[in-house]
């Protein structure tokens, strides 16, 4: 079995969940943030929608410098409505699924390196990428936007088993 067709069964689960956690973000409270530190609703939730692009640049790219020149790139503005998070979302998710579907496993075994401001941060085949630094992260910051969801007393989606707020999945 080719890695791609491994890794897709997993990614198809992960983005159901993601959605569903995305669908439930309020638009009254894409300021809000749980501490002066972290990100507000709206910027999480924008960078969970954007993540998956990472996939692409995994497959088709090298590397990535962060911060080329010493300068951090600019993120993505934060969404202004769910409408937009999920329409970002569901183009990532379409465009990812492409690129690791059409990847061969020899292309899925080279090294794909991160730098920041031109020092590397990381380096490892672009699988690992896939997995860790896309899905993982994606997983990761989908659990954080939970936790913004239930302080704001708004529904948990059941993900791998019921939630406090659902029974059911």
């Amino acid at each position: 079995m080719a890695f791609s067709e491994a890794l897709l069964p997993e990614f198809d689960q992960e983005v159901v969940g993601i959605r569903k956690t995305l669908e439930r973000v309020p638009e009254d409270k894409l300021g809000w943030k749980p501490h002066p530190k972290s990100m507000t609703m709206g910027g999480l939730a924008t960078h969970l929608a954007t993540l998956l692009s990472w996939a692409v640049t995994a497959v088709d790219t090298d590397s990535l410098d962060l911060a080329p020149g010493g300068v951090p790139m600019p993120g993505p503005a934060p969404a202004k409505s769910r409408q937009e998070l999920l329409e970002t979302f569901d183009q990532n998710v379409a465009s990812a699924r492409q690129a690791i579907a059409g990847a061969a496993d020899a292309h899925l075994l080279k090294p794909w390196t991160l730098f920041y401001g031109g020092k590397q941060v990381l380096s490892m085949p672009r699988i690992a990428v896939l997995r860790s630094f896309v899905m993982n992260h994606s997983i990761h910051h989908r659990a954080q936007l939970g936790v913004y969801l239930r302080l704001n007393d708004v529904p948990v989606p059941s993900l791998y088993g019921p939630s406090a707020d659902e029974g059911t999945m």
